[in-house]
């Protein structure tokens, strides 16, 4: 049986130039595994692999790609608890997190699979006497996908799906953090009746496998999530060979708490917006903005809701609050606390490393009050289990403070009214 690596090209398993060493957040005496690292040479061979493979696929038909897709995204249903558990303890998100994101990784699959026999083109008559105008859709050819270690499965798995339903060769560069949820999925993927060199999996470091991934002309799409600093030399690379590319990149997503919300209804949503995944989602609420007739009691809550989060283990019973993913992280998280309280900000609850029965990189949910927009804590994407509170006048405020912002990807309002 081939040993599965962080590396698989044109149709196999295939040892890295070198390893790197995979622990669990939650406990670090935890090894869960080496995986290899490509060098230039091997991502080469995967897009070559990639480009022969292309041809056959799109050949193959669209029932085909709804077959294996319709079987890959069953078969990650099916194992959500096994891989969900695999995930948690390498992310360190909380079980039930973990397995939620392999069952809905699933559901995209299941969902192009669909996509991909529904009739694409357009067939119209010309204006010239016995013409006909045909429009017909094709792949793009070669997909790079680059993706985060927060969602290691979700995410690939909604830029996987649909370029391979409309007939397109992937060649995947994962995050270093989470190799193993990488393997698992190219397992799935690859064990189905697809041309070898179809799927790629290209585990290594940025600047040797990612960059020169992103820069080769041998890739006709990108698709990116990540960060901003990234996506921009990302971008650059792309519009320099005239490459297609999607991405993703930040956030500062505000959350605006009413004078006629329900407290306890705001204060639950705002804590879980705000800590859920250990504050380390795109999508998390680390701006709080409170109108000031109700911000010294929904503060006064959401410190107690705060505290009382049961960060642990990501899979032991009851964990609300899981690990940060790495000691990096952490680290950049402290920072960010010491900044808010340099900056001016007051910090009510949190902010600390703790300590646990088992070694892990835990930080108690934090809390900061008394804030500005202006505020670096305010603008920066911290990705952390931190959020900040911004006092607001009105409505009218509260708005333009929450567009206030670099980013625009996700907001909420906590209200009984419609008409806000």
């Amino acid at each position: 049986m081939e040993q599965m690596t962080g590396i698989h090209i044109a149709g196999r398993w295939v040892a890295g130039a070198s390893e790197i060493e995979n622990r669990n957040p939650s406990d670090l005496s935890d090894l869960i595994g080496r995986y290899g690292q490509a060098d230039a040479a091997q991502l080469d061979e995967a897009l070559d692999a990639a480009r022969r493979a292309q041809v056959a696929w799109w050949a193959a038909g669209i029932q085909k790609r709804h077959d294996v897709l319709m079987a890959i995204g069953t078969e990650l249903m099916a194992r959500a608890e096994e891989i969900g558990r695999m995930l948690s303890r390498e992310e360190g998100k909380p079980l039930a997190e973990g397995r939620g994101e392999v069952y809905r990784a699933g559901q995209f699959f299941t969902y192009f699979a669909a996509e991909a026999l529904r009739n694409q083109g357009d067939l119209a008559e010309s204006v010239r006497p016995g013409i006909e105008i045909d429009v017909r859709r094709e792949p793009v050819g070669v997909v790079a996908i680059v993706s985060p270690w927060n969602f290691p499965v979700a995410t690939p798995a909604w830029k996987i799906a649909p370029a391979l339903a409309f007939g397109n060769a992937v060649v995947w560069k994962p995050a270093n953090l989470t190799p193993a949820s990488a393997v698992a999925l190219t397992d799935i993927i690859v064990r189905q009746d697809i041309p070898a060199g179809l799927f790629n999996l290209v585990t290594g470091p940025g600047r040797a496998v990612g960059q020169r991934l992103v820069e080769s002309r041998a890739v006709d799409a990108i698709s990116f999530t990540g960060s901003v600093p990234v996506g921009r030399q990302i971008a650059a690379s792309a519009v320099a060979n005239m490459t297609k590319v999607q991405m993703e990149m930040g956030s500062k997503n505000p959350m605006l708490v009413m004078d006629d919300a329900d407290l306890d209804l705001a204060v639950a949503h705002a804590a879980n917006a705000a800590f859920g995944g250990t504050g380390q989602k795109c999508t998390a609420a680390s701006r709080l903005i409170v109108h000031e007739a109700v911000h010294d009691a929904f503060v006064e809550r959401l410190v107690a809701a705060a505290r009382a989060l049961k960060v642990g283990h990501a899979l032991e019973d009851g964990t609300q609050i899981g690990p940060v993913v790495s000691e990096d992280q952490l680290a950049q998280n402290l920072d960010y606390i010491a900044l808010g309280k340099a900056e001016g900000a007051e910090l009510l609850c949190g902010g600390d490393r703790l300590e646990r029965p088992t070694k892990g990189f835990y930080m108690a949910p934090a809390v900061f009050a008394g804030t500005r927009n202006d505020m670096r804590v305010n603008r920066e994407e911290m990705f952390a289990p931190v959020t900040c509170v911004i006092r607001a006048g009105s409505y009218d405020e509260a708005l333009a403070i929450a567009n206030d912002s670099d980013f625009g990807l996700t907001a909420g309002i906590m209200t009984r009214s419609l008409s806000r």
